[in-house]
């Protein structure tokens, strides 16, 4: 165990996903994170708690060796990042412009040093991530540092594809650092984004064609998400896995996803049955109980999910391009934009906008989707019907 890795948020996708595969891989791992109660446990600990769920299966594991730093000590994160032989961000998106000067400063110790290179992936929901926090490191660094980021830092991006939903209150009382995840585990990355040799990891696989497993997490998974959560909001369902049980929410999703699968091959030319595997398989997951994941996670933040290339419109807009109206999708569009729960703040937001400015142009704002296209006749058909009838969910 003589590999060191930094893994900066020692979240969800951080402990839940990225540090199990770190250690797996023969990595002694230190985590970067702000949550000073969790720092110190993983340091008392030296390991931490995961359990892998499905239905009435369940397996436990301690992953370690681990270590903490917290976020602001940024010598002794500067530091790990200069000793480092692998990394990774799980941060979300917003907060990689707070984790930047700290690895400015790590980076710019091992140009000083003529260190071997570092790669480090990029696990944030946020397309070209890694340009994103490439700009942001570079932004922070003295012109030594940046010709080093250039030639030898590789910022890789990934697509999550493993379900690990937040801990609840009593959780984190029992065990801070206990995690629940699925035991789903694959980790596609960009296979140009590595520099020098790449390493191996256990469920990584580097792939050249990466835009294509781009659009199948943004347009099955997540646009199959945002469907279960926008019409079993509706049907007043708390779990996704009871709205899935509902022939009519279950109708919508799997037409929407058939929608998005065409559009998909349409664009990049892929195997029809490789995507239907794969959404056969994520339904599969969708339904597991013990993983409880809540329709007002998957929903919340519409305005987030329904801009133009996210996975609602931009999974309609690719299916247009095979000729047909995604009617499904229209129909999941116009269930986001019923999306009203109180304790939302986008939610809020979307009905706002929508009761002051009308549909028309709030439909342009939040989507892009001119009103007078096929498209945007079908989505404002959806949203009058769905305004008319409580409980409809799906085209008849």
């Amino acid at each position: 165990m003589n590999h060191q890795a930094i893994i900066f948020g020692a979240g969800n996708i951080g402990r839940g996903f990225v540090g199990q595969l770190f250690s797996e891989s023969g990595y002694a791992v230190t985590f970067i994170d702000v949550d000073q109660e969790l720092v110190d446990a993983l340091n008392r600990q030296g390991s931490y708690h995961l359990q892998a769920v499905f239905n009435d299966d369940i397996q436990d594991c301690r992953v370690g060796p681990v270590r903490a730093i917290h976020g602001r000590d940024t010598a002794a994160v500067a530091a790990a990042v200069a000793e480092a032989s692998l990394g990774a961000t799980a941060v979300g998106a917003g907060a990689l412009k707070h984790i930047a000067p700290a690895l400015a400063r790590g980076l710019e110790r091992r140009a000083a040093s003529a260190a071997p290179e570092l790669n480090l992936i990029i696990c944030e929901n946020l397309k070209g991530a890694a340009a994103v926090c490439r700009d942001l490191i570079a932004s922070a660094m003295n012109p030594a540092g940046r010709d080093y980021l250039a030639a030898r830092v590789g910022l890789v991006d990934t697509v999550i594809g493993r379900m690990v939903p937040m801990p609840t209150p009593e959780m984190r009382a029992r065990d801070v650092s206990f995690i629940r995840v699925e035991p789903y585990k694959e980790l596609p990355v960009d296979r140009s984004g590595f520099r020098g040799e790449i390493p191996v990891i256990a469920a990584m696989s580097p792939e050249g064609n990466f835009p294509l497993f781009t659009a199948r997490k943004l347009y099955i998974h997540n646009c199959g998400h945002a469907l279960l959560a926008y019409a079993g909001y509706r049907r007043r369902y708390e779990y996704g896995y009871e709205a899935l049980e509902d022939p009519e929410v279950r109708r919508l999703i799997e037409g929407g996803i058939a929608e998005s699968i065409a559009g998909i091959v349409h664009r990049f030319a892929c195997r029809r049955e490789w995507l239907e595997d794969h959404a056969r398989d994520l339904l599969r997951r969708f339904a597991n109980r013990l993983l409880a994941d809540t329709i007002f996670r998957l929903g919340r933040d519409p305005i987030r999910k329904l801009q133009p290339a996210d996975r609602l419109v931009g999974a309609a807009n690719l299916a247009l391009a095979t000729g047909q109206v995604p009617t499904h999708l229209a129909w999941g569009i116009a269930a986001a934009l019923c999306f009203d729960p109180a304790d939302d703040p986008a939610a809020v937001e979307v009905q706002t906008l929508l009761r002051e400015k009308g549909l028309d142009a709030g439909l342009r704002q939040l989507t892009g989707i001119d009103p007078a296209t096929d498209l945007g006749r079908a989505v404002v058909a959806a949203y009058q019907t769905l305004k008319a009838e409580p409980r409809a969910v799906c085209p008849r």
